[in-house]
């Protein structure tokens, strides 16, 4: 019983200390859409090409809308668009891990909302 109980104080902590990310863009409070500063990617993967499209030759795009906070992380991340139902979730696990310095409104950080094209090529 006693190592259940610390099982979970150490998860819930843990929780705690991680960035937290919302369900949805539409459900970050504080966000911006305009900014004297835009957010600018400092580490970005590539998202992982679906085996089964390249094989079959199919190219296509994304359009996957962000929240990012005002340290420069990923806190929600959604579709808007993709030529293809599988480029989705490599989009998205691929965004998630995505950094950037914070876009800026009057000098300060602030939560920015911005809209990031990916493109997936048979020639990359």
């Amino acid at each position: 019983m006693m190592k259940t109980s610390r099982l979970l104080l150490a998860a819930a902590c843990l929780a705690l200390a991680l960035p937290a990310r919302a369900e949805t863009v539409d459900r970050v409070p504080d966000v911006v859409a305009k900014f004297d500063v835009p957010p600018r990617p400092l580490k970005t993967k590539p998202p992982a090409y679906p085996a089964k499209l390249r094989e079959e030759g199919v190219a296509g795009a994304v359009i996957v809308t962000l929240v990012i906070d005002e340290a420069g992380r990923v806190m929600a991340a959604e579709i808007a668009k993709a030529s293809h139902e599988a480029f989705r979730d490599p989009s998205l696990k691929a965004v998630r891990d995505w950094t950037f310095s914070p876009a800026q409104v009057a000098g300060k950080p602030v939560r920015a909302r911005v809209s990031v094209p990916l493109n997936f090529s048979l020639e990359a």
